[in-house]
């Protein structure tokens, strides 16, 4: 790749990669924390940043964004190893991601206040964003986020780790993530959805889950899943959060079940321990912002718009 060198600044971008017949994607390629990551903005106004779940890409997003470019400066990116993002220099880490989503406005040259949006897994990346870089945090929208009410870390981190880059290196080498990986992305996202379907464009989809560089990136994810969870954990007792806008979107099928009562319960404590706001939001799967989304622009436009001096509009 030919990106510029450097840590979280920026010397030069390279178009995302494209195959032979296939049109490239939108957004570009900037060097944050040493690894070239595929990064989309869009729309004018004050910032939010949109992260996806375990595993997931800047597309998923799509339904929400023409809702938001209106009236915000919309943020899309892949994690490492996700989308059309290099691959990982390092397991991921609460405080690492924190300070990538950092790193990505710094990038775009954005440093003032911006509301993180993060879904499932990235619910904790956006409340570590929000205590690590409360200055920079104008709110946060928690869209079906992770809960985990007494985090620890699993046993023998460095084990799962080298296990989960076996894993992959192994499902690469058979060329399963080819064979398999576009249809388990196609099964999973219809069984987290109320509609049953998963609008990416089947080329996006090949593009990104057919690689062993997603395959890999999501069973690191996985892997280190319960290690997040619990940084997140030690940094509430260490680091409060700022008094700021905080929304709690929960997924709420409308199945009436006790798996379901016991999940929106999980949420609103969520809010209650953030002092933020609960919604739950019906009829919807755990992918909210292909179910609804609306409601997931409605929590963002909601918050107070913040921009501080210098920042582009």
């Amino acid at each position: 790749m030919n990106s510029a060198n450097g840590g979280n600044g920026v010397n030069g971008t390279v178009r995302p990669p494209a195959g032979p017949g296939t049109e490239r994607p939108p957004g570009r390629m900037l060097r944050v924390g040493g690894v070239p990551l595929h990064i989309v903005r869009e729309g004018s106004g004050p910032v939010c940043v949109l992260s996806a779940g375990l595993g997931m890409g800047w597309f998923d997003w799509e339904p929400v964004v023409p809702l938001l470019t209106p009236h915000r400066t919309v943020v899309r990116f892949d994690r490492p190893g996700l989308g059309f993002s290099a691959p990982p220099l390092e397991p991921p880490t609460a405080a690492g991601e924190a300070d990538r989503i950092a790193g990505v406005l710094d990038a775009l040259g954005l440093t003032g206040p911006a509301t993180v949006v993060g879904h499932s897994l990235a619910g904790f990346h956006a409340e570590a964003f929000a205590r690590l870089h409360p200055q920079r945090t104008a709110g946060i929208v928690l869209v079906d986020g992770s809960v985990e009410e007494d985090p620890r870390p699993a046993p023998a981190r460095e084990l799962r780790t080298t296990a989960a880059h076996a894993r992959g290196r192994v499902l690469a080498a058979a060329g399963l993530p080819r064979a398999l990986g576009p249809a388990l992305r196609r099964l999973t996202v219809r069984a987290s959805s109320v509609s049953r379907q998963d609008p990416a464009p089947a080329d996006l989809v090949r593009r990104t889950y057919g690689t062993g560089r997603v395959a890999r990136a999501l069973l690191m994810e996985n892997a280190r899943y319960r290690d997040v969870a619990a940084e997140l954990g030690a940094l509430r007792e260490s680091r409060p959060m700022p008094p700021v806008p905080v929304s709690v979107l929960a997924a709420s099928p409308g199945t009436g079940s006790w798996l379901e009562r016991r999940w929106l319960e999980r949420q609103r404590a969520l809010a209650e321990r953030l002092d933020g706001r609960f919604e739950a939001v019906a009829p919807a799967g755990h992918l909210l912002m292909y179910d609804r989304p609306q409601a997931v622009a409605a929590a963002v436009l909601a918050t107070p718009a913040r921009l501080r001096r210098g920042d582009p509009a």
